[in-house]
């Protein structure tokens, strides 16, 4: 796309079309290229030194900067609303970049306790031991954020929906209370992807996604990203991600550039597909609970409306007869696969309180929201009704 263009496009010709111009490449290749290559030429030592120096654009080294993750960078950065984007080898290395930009030692985290059970360990039991320490509050109450802020606070951190319990924060409230003390806002924004909700447009500063899920969305490559302000993002490229080498591949990226292509098409299929799932299972004797933005009962289904355009394609929901029967329903699945991932175009079933939050302690999957009888489904775009099918006979008599 010729970035002279004064059009404002939407959404789905972005996620084509933003960040590539075919004759501008030079091969004039329709589809971007990868390219896989460790290095660039110089074309002079003055051209090598200005590049070092940055006192020239170009490309000197993958694990800094790549043509084909140039294209996804941009590209979900103009999704997101956010002036640039760094990708990142996985979700977990986005996550942990931006908050060792943010913070030092002696600073201090605001997170919510409903997160996932990796950020939930690497706040409470890998940061300490770098000095940096983290207060969990329960995400639903601004007043929970507003005490829990002292003069070391740095950042507030938070998944909405989160993971695996699908509370609903209010994005704007969070924010608006933390930039009245100074306090940086990063959103995980995984569950959603930018197509439901764009929590940059809601008041927050930064924003991070396993782009593993949604974004490529076939299971099929591990990755993450950063979404903020061009001098954020500059400061993370240039620091930390340098020193510390988490770079995405160039084929990886470029797996994620095809999946933007259909996101919202399969965003727009999921939600329809959990939402059948979930009125399915909200009616079934042998089910005790269920959890899904979309359904009316859920404490913020109100506030889920407001700030996304659909509901997700996340359930949760608990199996009468606790811990064992929930194991049982695992046991028995066929169609669904069991395994430790979401956002996938297939269903996947997984019980966390023995998998994905098992490292956490019984007190800290309360905090959590992990009940042992919890089980996480995110809900593929298979035929919907055969994805009922497997869990009915999945639930036994």
């Amino acid at each position: 796309m010729n970035k002279k263009t004064k059009k404002q496009y939407g959404f789905n010709t972005l996620a084509l079309h933003h960040g590539y111009d075919p004759v501008q490449e030079g091969s004039k290749s329709r589809a971007v290229p990868i390219y896989q290559t460790t290095s660039y030429m110089f074309d002079s030592a003055e051209h090598a030194a200005g590049l070092f120096a940055e006192e020239e654009e170009g490309y000197i080294y993958t694990r800094i900067g790549n043509p084909t993750t140039k294209v996804f960078e941009e590209r979900m950065a103009v999704l997101e609303g956010g002036e640039a984007g760094l990708a990142t080898s996985s979700g977990q290395s986005a996550i942990t970049l931006t908050i060792l930009t943010l913070v030092s030692q002696g600073e201090e985290v605001v997170s919510s306790s409903y997160i996932y059970g990796g950020t939930y360990h690497l706040l409470a039991e890998s940061l300490p031991r770098y000095g940096v320490k983290t207060r969990f509050v329960k995400p639903d109450d601004i007043n929970d954020w507003e005490q829990a802020i002292t003069d070391k606070t740095r950042v507030f951190y938070l998944e909405s929906p989160g993971n695996p319990r699908l509370n609903i924060v209010d994005i704007e409230a969070v924010s608006s209370l933390a930039h009245q003390y100074g306090i940086t806002v990063v959103v995980d924004n995984t569950f959603n992807t930018p197509y439901l909700s764009q929590p940059l447009k809601l008041g927050a500063d930064i924003v991070v996604h396993s782009t593993t899920k949604y974004i490529g969305g076939h299971g099929n490559s591990i990755g993450g990203v950063i979404v903020g302000t061009r001098d954020f993002i500059h400061k993370v490229r240039t620091e930390l991600y340098r020193d510390t080498g988490p770079a995405i591949s160039p084929f990886n990226a470029w797996l994620f550039i095809q999946g933007l292509e259909t996101l919202s098409l399969r965003m727009e299929k999921h939600c329809s597909n959990a939402m059948e799932v979930a009125r399915w299972l909200s009616g079934d004797e042998r089910v005790e609970w269920v959890t899904y933005p979309g359904l009316p009962d859920h404490p913020r289904h109100e506030l889920a409306k407001k700030q996304q355009r659909g509901f997700g394609g996340m359930i949760c929901f608990g199996v009468k007869g606790g811990y064992s029967a929930a194991r049982n329903l695992i046991n028995r699945v066929e169609l669904c696969s069991l395994l430790a991932n979401i956002g996938d175009t297939r269903t996947l079933i997984i019980h966390p309180a023995s998998t994905t939050h098992e490292q956490l302690s019984r007190e800290e999957q309360e905090k959590a929201g992990v009940t042992p009888d919890l089980i996480r489904l995110s809900v593929g775009i298979e035929d919907v009704w055969d994805i009922i099918d497997d869990l009915d006979q999945a639930l036994g008599g």
